[in-house]
């Protein structure tokens, strides 16, 4: 289910409205058939909302109960490479991380950049790593990310992987960032790169390896 449809008026079920809830979440009214429904979502943005009113409308065509499963997504945060926030501890003040590093292609990739401009934070840093087993558009994908990390105020882009080259060249001029070919050589970058205040996000295919980014940080070994 697309952001779009997910409030198309026509739809069965569908968000009524919804926003942010300031702790990193969302605040969703969702119409579902005949229900009416408010609830919170533990992870924040456009596409969590469409991923809860699909399962939704999955659990209303069991007849199952929808206001036990509106309760169960506060309880769902983010794991390991799947969306999971930790607010870390820096020389000087504190950064917001976002761990998305265990898979990635081109929609989830615009979701989640679209959704860094909306976290709070002096700067927005996107580390960005391959996306995988694209086929022959690989290229062209790789390189439609600009506009979105344009679009989101990215003020730098750690971009890793051989398949980046092409997001390379369409960032020149555009905003500030680095190509890197491996996780080894990103991790060598990150002491220069965070600085307090920032919110980053770490997103790739799991076969970069960007998870080794994400443990570096949250332990403090960069």
């Amino acid at each position: 289910m697309s952001s779009a449809s997910a409030s198309a008026p026509s739809a069965d079920v569908r968000a009524v409205d919804w926003l942010p809830d300031g702790q990193g979440g969302s605040l969703v009214t969702a119409q579902v058939q005949d229900a009416l429904l408010c609830f919170t979502i533990a992870q924040a943005g456009a596409h969590w909302v469409s991923n809860a009113l699909a399962v939704l409308a999955a659990v209303k065509a069991v007849g199952g109960d929808l206001p036990a499963a509106g309760l169960a997504f506060a309880e769902m945060a983010g794991i390991a490479g799947r969306g999971a926030r930790h607010r870390l501890a820096v020389p000087g003040g504190h950064i917001l991380l976002i761990d998305e590093s265990y898979n990635a292609n081109p929609a989830s990739m615009a979701a989640t950049i679209g959704q860094l401009a909306s976290e709070s934070g002096d700067r927005k840093v996107a580390i960005l790593g391959a996306m995988k087993e694209l086929g022959p558009g690989g290229e062209a994908y790789h390189a439609d990310l600009a506009a979105p990390l344009v679009a989101a105020d990215v003020r730098f882009a750690l971009l890793v992987g051989e398949e980046m080259a092409p997001l390379a060249k369409a960032l020149e001029g555009r905003i500030d960032f680095a190509h890197v070919p491996d996780h080894q050589a990103a991790r060598e970058r990150l002491k220069d790169l965070i600085r307090a205040g920032d919110a980053v996000l770490v997103k790739g295919s799991n076969s970069v390896g960007l998870s080794h980014l994400v443990t570096a940080l949250t332990n403090g070994d960069y």
